[in-house]
């Protein structure tokens, strides 16, 4: 009986320490229960005996992210979206890795945008610093580089500001991302990569998770067409295109024109919230990301119907309904213009020669 519950006090003190390297910390997480007959405890173990008549459902067990209470207000970096910034725990966090993942290559103007909102924020809140965008030249081949004059209209960025670096391997990539990382006079780095490469991995990623996290920079680690594999980023945002709302004007939404860039972000992983769906939309002019909801957009869509299908350009009304398609023609005299069948030509009704 002894051995038994030092075998589970054994088990339940690993667990504590996993807790606690994977950046959890349970605050009320109480040992099982003795077995009868077992031998008492040691009173300077790391963990209590559990009263056999406590409640022991999940509502008991309280767990929170490590430092949380004692980290200061601009730890993390808040998007305006208050359900995204709560499920969280206060936004992403500035001083460490954050993944930002696109399930196909057609998403990477969507993660590129995405990440650029990222960069505009960090910039409006603090010194206006450069950014380094590292990647290969495979995923720049492929997903191309960002427009200047949009960077400037839609982010607040200037061109000078967003520095692009090219590297010939993932390797030499991976080297100049860590080395970057550590450095002070950037706002933030940025590591583009396509697939799932093999050398990206959890050592890889834990290098630049601490070299974040001593620089106090973040590091985006932007995925294209890559598997959710295990890494050292606390948090994992998986992105895709939304459909944009109309545009909205003193009269109204206009019907038929494109609105603000809109992302759905879904939280892929993260130590402290569950997993959930957003749709988020960039505003140009404040800066920061909006909330939309299912239920405004289904009102929306009532209030300004948009037609599948546009009327005719040439005339005030549409072209009239088509009347019953029937697969052969009608019983009666061919109507004009029609050909006739082969066998009504005059060549076919001769008669054959004999011999």
């Amino acid at each position: 009986m002894a051995t038994s519950a030092v075998a589970r006090e054994t088990v339940f003190a690993l667990r504590r320490q996993i807790a606690k390297i994977e950046g959890t910390l349970p605050e009320r997480l109480q040992a099982p229960a003795a077995a009868p007959g077992d031998a008492p405890r040691n009173p300077t173990a790391d963990v209590t005996p559990q009263d056999p008549t406590a409640d022991v459902t999940p509502k008991n067990l309280t767990i929170v992210r490590r430092g949380l209470a004692v980290a200061p207000p601009d730890a993390f970096l808040r998007t305006g979206a208050e359900d995204l910034d709560t499920a969280l725990g206060g936004g992403l966090p500035k001083a460490a890795l954050s993944e930002i993942h696109g399930a196909a290559t057609r998403d990477a103007g969507a993660v590129a945008g995405f990440a650029l909102s990222l960069v505009s924020l960090i910039l409006k809140q603090g010194p206006r610093l450069p950014v380094l965008w590292i990647g290969t030249a495979e995923i720049f081949r492929e997903a191309g580089f960002p427009y200047a004059t949009g960077l400037h209209r839609l982010f607040g960025i200037e061109p000078e500001q967003l520095l692009f670096s090219e590297a010939p391997r993932l390797l030499d990539a991976l080297w100049t991302a860590e080395e970057a990382a550590r450095m002070t006079a950037l706002a933030a780095v940025i590591l583009e990569i396509r697939g799932s490469p093999q050398r990206l991995d959890l050592t890889a990623t834990r290098r630049l998770h601490a070299r974040a996290q001593s620089a106090g920079r973040p590091v985006f680690l932007l995925r294209q067409a890559g598997e959710p594999e295990p890494t050292a980023a606390p948090v994992r945002l998986v992105l895709s295109a939304a459909p944009s709302a109309p545009r909205q004007t003193i009269a109204g939404p206009l019907a038929g024109s494109i609105g603000r860039p809109a992302f759905t972000v879904s939280i892929g992983k993260s130590r402290t919230a569950l997993p959930g769906q957003f749709t988020l939309e960039w505003n140009p002019d404040e800066r920061s990301f909006e909330e939309r909801r299912a239920g405004e957009r289904r009102q929306e869509r009532a209030a300004n119907p948009v037609p599948v299908v546009s009327a005719s350009r040439r005339g005030k009304d549409p072209a009239p309904a088509s009347g019953a398609v029937l697969a052969f023609a009608a019983v009666g005299s061919p109507a004009a213009g029609d050909q006739p069948s082969p066998g009504e030509r005059a060549a076919h009704r001769r008669p054959r020669r004999a011999g």
